[in-house]
């Protein structure tokens, strides 16, 4: 038996467990096993830290089935909390991620979101319906409805994650309310976790992005998540061009503990 030191965090409902770097490196079999919410730990996602030569930290997330994303919102905010630092920088596949740390409080800085396009219309399960697309560092969709509690999101996400539009990679799909002009409510299908999850922080700036472009004259949108916790989203818009974007909300450590390989 091999023993791995673990910290299980929590931000917006969104958990993971996160470990720092070992030898093996085999991480896809290993967040299968640690994110296994009956025979494991339980979390959405994997988050390993390692040396960095371009940041303090480089994070790596693998989703619980073992894919490896490019990019989380939530979990950047609990490896922020988990540095112990006021500042400090991640590296991540899709790019370096700024934080500001304020006791449980996480400010993040995210890269600047790309491929924004608005009312693309797709055919799903027989219906004709317009969804945007966005890159906040990992791919979403983004869908505006009324009636969010009533939606199927696991059914209908998933036939949007795997549709061929937006192949090979697919999509996180986020289910978005307007609840007035600057605050909105979400549910996401997250791709890696496949289900719906409490909270996603790339979704959460996603929606907000793709709502200011509707909008116009806003710089900030307050999002409701399925977790019940409020996340800010901060930006600058020229156009449909976003720059200096943060996601801020809360973040804590829930226990730490040894898994056993």
């Amino acid at each position: 038996m091999r023993k791995i030191n673990f910290t299980k965090m929590v931000a917006s409902g969104n958990d993971f467990v996160v470990i720092k770097g070992i030898k093996s490196r085999a991480y896809a079999p290993l967040a299968k096993k640690m994110c296994d919410r009956k025979f494991g730990i339980g979390a959405d996602g994997l988050l390993v830290l390692e040396n960095s030569k371009t940041a303090d930290i480089r994070m790596r997330i693998f989703n619980a089935d073992g894919s490896e994303a490019e990019m989380c919102g939530n979990g950047a905010r609990c490896v922020s909390l988990y540095s112990g630092r006021k500042n400090v920088s991640l590296e991540t596949r899709a790019g370096i991620i700024l934080s500001e740390v304020a006791q449980d409080n996480v400010r993040i800085r995210l890269t600047e979101p790309k491929d924004i396009k608005l009312d693309i219309p797709i055919k799903v399960n027989n219906r004709n319906i317009k969804v945007s697309f966005i890159n906040t560092g990992v791919p979403h969709a983004v869908i505006f409805v009324q009636g969010l509690d009533k939606i199927d999101v696991d059914g209908i996400g998933r036939s949007i994650r795997y549709h061929r539009k937006f192949a090979p990679r697919g999509t996180n799909v986020d289910f978005v309310e307007i609840l007035d002009r600057g605050s909105l409510k979400i549910r996401t299908y997250e791709r890696g976790v496949e289900s719906e999850t409490l909270a996603c922080g790339t979704g959460t700036v996603a929606s907000a992005l793709v709502f200011a472009s509707k909008s116009k004259s806003i710089n900030k949108v307050k999002v409701h998540t399925a977790g019940k916790e409020i996340l800010t989203v901060y930006f600058k818009q020229v156009k449909n061009k976003f720059s200096d974007v943060w996601l801020e909300g809360r973040a804590k450590i829930v226990y730490q503990g040894e898994y056993y390989v």
